[in-house]
């Protein structure tokens, strides 16, 4: 009777585990033809909501931003009873200073595009009107289904029995342990900021060495399917999200395995945040299981806690908002500022410099314009393509989405969280710690667009 029940329930816990998983790995991950082009269910689904909500994007997206303004400033100053008991709440709007203040100027810049007041610089269609008429409504809609089917992909197994499977390949490739590779999925699904609270609470907890959760937080804390696809939508080759992918992909695992083998990261010392009473060791596989059938008990055990549609539809929704509040304010008010030095100085042109002859020596068409995108991406990751969507040759601007998404110190989300963590990185390593991706994933990058062009 026992034995009957367990495998009744086994067989309830695969059935969670393996629809909904399968379900998000056709949304997130799976190419299909849709109007000619070759692209993937979220991006179909955004694509609709635009088109049915296109002339109000703009004014929604307004109301966001002051929204969550509002929301911070409450947290800040009134500190509502109802965000001490809600720890989604305080989370969202009791930001660090800086962001309260990018949150500020994020309002401002908003309001005053939409109505076109003040100086042009901010709100003329090359700087503030760019972001609000055509980045933040791909934004609002892309985040708005990916948000939503993103617990698809994160709650119910898959996590866990991938992170099993790469467990024996973390340490030797790329010299971390394998609990690791939970963290870096977690990234590469679901968002970097999500990698960058795991890698930091772990090395807290005393799992993980300074030289590891650094490593960890500026090497895996990726930019997620979602954002790649809002990065290449925007420089309008969303038809090319597969080869793009593939291209991010590669790069992004090169330099993952470059970096921590060169300074500032190797340099890090392997001493522990907190001393711990019980050492440490590496995951080890129980006897009479392989990596895949430990993988998948691990797997049932997380779809067994899965608590149903309610809570599926809960996390989805703080996910949206989370996606809405936390990055629309930040993208807004960063993006007009340096939109604005781009346009309005020769700021990104000075900084540029330096590549014009690697571009040219790689045959990269319009070199001088592309190289002013390569160091505006510490800023903010979506200034590269928003700046290089102007751009004429197909080849070039796929170099340029190509490579901000692999850039990721990026100071707007990424690295602004890296520093507010206890993750031990400074600002300089950040900044030098980007500039060693570009130059060894930018050859990686104008290769494969060869290829592919």
């Amino acid at each position: 009777m026992e034995q009957a029940l367990h495998n009744k329930q086994s067989r309830k816990n695969f059935l969670i585990f393996f629809l909904p998983s399968l379900l998000g790995i056709f949304l997130f991950m799976i190419p299909i033809s849709y109007k000619d082009e070759i692209t993937i269910p979220i991006a179909v689904l955004s694509g609709w909501v635009q088109d049915l909500l296109g002339s109000i994007l703009p004014e929604i997206m307004t109301v966001i931003i002051i929204l969550t303004l509002l929301g911070t400033i409450l947290a800040k100053m009134i500190r509502p009873e109802i965000m001490n008991r809600h720890l989604f709440l305080k989370t969202l709007f009791d930001v660090p200073l800086i962001w309260f203040i990018a949150r500020i100027l994020g309002a401002i810049f908003a309001v005053m595009v939409l109505f076109q007041w003040g100086p042009e610089a901010i709100w003329s269609e090359n700087t503030g009107g760019l972001l609000l008429y055509d980045l933040l409504p791909v934004l609002f809609a892309v985040f708005l289904f990916a948000g939503l089917f993103l617990p698809l992909l994160l709650n119910f197994g898959l996590l866990e029995l991938f992170g099993t499977l790469f467990t024996k390949i973390m340490r030797p490739v790329f010299k971390l342990p394998g609990r690791s590779s939970i963290d870096c999925i977690a990234s590469w699904l679901g968002d970097g900021t999500i990698g960058v609270l795991l890698t930091s609470k772990q090395y807290e907890e005393g799992f993980y060495t300074k030289r590891e959760a650094a490593v960890i937080g500026t090497s895996f804390s990726v930019v997620s399917i979602t954002f790649s696809l809002v990065v290449i939508s925007q420089v309008g080759l969303g038809h090319m999200f597969v080869p793009f992918y593939l291209t991010v992909t590669v790069a992004g695992l090169l330099a993952a395995i470059i970096s921590p083998r060169i300074p500032p990261l190797s340099r890090k010392a392997d001493t522990y945040y907190i001393e711990k009473s019980v050492e440490y060791t590496e995951d080890k596989l129980p006897p009479g299981h392989t990596p895949f059938s430990w993988g998948m008990a691990q797997a049932l055990d997380q779809a067994g806690r899965s608590r149903g549609l309610r809570d599926f539809f809960t996390s989805g929704v703080k996910n949206i908002l989370d996606m809405w509040m936390g990055v629309a304010p930040i993208v807004m008010a960063l993006g007009t500022l340096a939109l604005i030095v781009a346009e309005y100085t020769p700021l990104f042109q000075w900084l540029g410099l330096p590549f014009i002859p690697l571009l040219e020596l790689m045959q990269v068409p319009e070199a001088k314009a592309a190289s002013e995108t390569l160091v505006v991406g510490f800023a903010d990751m979506f200034l590269p393509s928003v700046i290089g969507a102007s751009i004429e040759s197909e080849m070039t601007r796929f170099i340029i989405a190509s490579v901000s998404v692999t850039q990721l110190i990026y100071m707007s989300e990424v690295g602004g969280l890296l520093l507010g963590s206890k993750i031990p990185v400074t600002f300089w390593e950040l900044f030098v710690i980007f500039i060693q991706r570009t130059l060894i994933t930018l050859p990686i990058v104008v290769l494969a667009a060869h290829i592919i062009f």
